[in-house]
């Protein structure tokens, strides 16, 4: 019996060697660089332009806040090279609407909740594939209580909307969703 065991141990041992090098070869041989973020590019370096602030009554920091938060995204979770202009991939565009208006009505009273939507344009080029490019409006919104002034909450509701934008905004581009 004690012989049995072994020769099972033996022959598992073996099987699992043979799991974890199979394992290995697929995905060292799989097409483009893949990241645990869902990133999946042959690309290495990425151009990423100001994003203007073309709507009215956005912050004026809105624009650089939003550039800053879109390099940060693609250069620490894509594994990409920021560069000037001749990056493989090409992100542009600009802040096109900008709008903070009560939501929630509360009867005999005023609203009980303010949104705050932004809407970016973002055209996107993979120079390694002429297929791969796009131009597409993403849009968000967030609330807070009426009772807070729009000074005191607009920092961190911008702050929550870029996060959101610019996830869309990978997704789209290298996680191809």
């Amino acid at each position: 019996m004690e012989l049995m065991i072994k020769g099972l141990i033996k022959m598992w041992n073996k099987s699992l060697v043979f799991l974890l090098f199979l394992m290995m070869t697929i995905f060292t041989n799989s097409c483009g660089v893949y990241s645990f973020t869902g990133a999946n590019t042959s690309a290495k370096t990425i151009s990423i332009g100001i994003f203007s602030n073309k709507a009215p009554n956005a912050p004026m920091k809105a624009s650089t806040l939003f550039t800053e938060a879109i390099k940060q995204k693609f250069t620490t979770e894509g594994n990409l090279k920021l560069v000037d202009n001749a990056g493989e991939l090409k992100i542009s565009g600009y802040i096109s609407n900008y709008t903070v208006k009560p939501k929630a009505a509360v009867a005999g009273e005023t609203s009980a909740l303010v949104e705050i939507t932004i809407t970016i344009q973002v055209d996107y080029v993979n120079t390694l594939d002429p297929k791969d490019k796009w131009s597409q409006e993403f849009k968000k919104y967030a609330q807070y209580e009426s009772s807070q002034s729009l000074s005191a909450v607009e920092d961190t509701k911008l702050k929550e909307l870029n996060t959101q934008l610019v996830e869309d905004i990978f997704n789209k581009a290298l996680v191809k969703w």
